[in-house]
């Protein structure tokens, strides 16, 4: 009998094509139609559609928006992984599914759940309008569908992370008289600092590109929309809609972009710094 003791040639190079084909067919393919259709018209038009009153005021939102959501996130993930693996309580594991609900549900869901609480005939609504507080079709509300979507990336990456950690550092420097700040300062956040950055930038760049929650809670107006719903109001417009959407949505591919390249950079330095201590 032949003995397994290599890979099969014709599976390894066969699964080898699969994912280089998917790659090309979802990633590389899209990206390149992006960039052509975005300057389809030249780079003057590409240019103006840019810095025309719309686009600028989505991009200034969506940044705004992401300036708020990323460190709520951010707090709220250090908590709840801190809360998870370092004390014992009942319903942890509900906890940690209540965590999980928004990657299991539509966005346009939690949109929905908002606005039957803060809209205007929702439970608050009329208490809202007589207070002169507006929540639904105004940015606070946009920060509430954009948190609400994207609260989990940095809890559930450093829940696994602490776990696999333990508390045997934390518990020895209880032991010699650290306090709950220099408790984490000193010994737990220098362990998952590159897991809260990981987390921030998976954060960031799906709040910067979420659309279904945004949608129910922005409305249409025009002053009040992120840059993917002006990519939507371009693209259904008349007037050269298609090359305007393309041009304003190149600029999400480029903060992708600038997002991979952080976190490679990061995933580089964390290489480079696990081998200094190594040796």
């Amino acid at each position: 009998m032949r003995r397994a003791t290599a890979d099969n040639w014709l599976v390894r190079y066969l699964l080898i094509g699969i994912v280089f084909a998917f790659i090309f067919i979802f990633l590389v393919f899209p990206v390149c139609v992006i960039l052509i259709e975005a300057l389809h018209n030249g780079f003057g038009f590409y240019w103006d559609t840019l810095c025309a009153e719309h686009s600028l005021t989505a991009i200034r939102l969506t940044l705004l928006v992401a300036l708020a959501v990323v460190p709520l996130n951010t707090l709220f993930g250090i908590s709840a992984a801190w809360a998870v693996t370092h004390f014992q309580f009942r319903g942890k594991a509900l906890l940690i599914s209540l965590i999980e609900i928004p990657l299991w549900v539509s966005p346009v869901i939690g949109g929905l759940v908002f606005a039957l609480i803060f809209g205007r005939q929702g439970w608050l609504g009329t208490w809202l309008d007589t207070h002169g507080i507006q929540i639904i079709f105004a940015y606070p509300g946009i920060v509430l569908g954009t948190a609400f979507v994207t609260f989990p990336f940095v809890a559930r990456g450093l829940i696994p992370l602490m776990q696999s950690q333990g508390k045997a550092e934390e518990e020895a420097a209880l032991t010699l008289g650290a306090n709950g700040w220099q408790l984490f300062w000193r010994v737990t956040f220098p362990k998952i600092k590159w897991g809260v950055l990981y987390g921030m930038i998976l954060c960031n760049a799906r709040a910067m590109g979420e659309f279904g929650a945004v949608s129910v809670l922005a409305g249409s107006v025009e002053d009040r929309i992120t840059v993917p719903l002006q990519i939507e109001q371009y693209y259904l417009g008349l007037d050269q809609g298609m090359p305007r959407a393309f041009a304003l949505a190149s600029i999400l591919l480029f903060l992708s972009v600038v997002t991979l390249a952080i976190k490679v950079g990061l995933e580089w330095r964390r290489l480079a710094h696990n081998i200094i201590r190594t040796h």
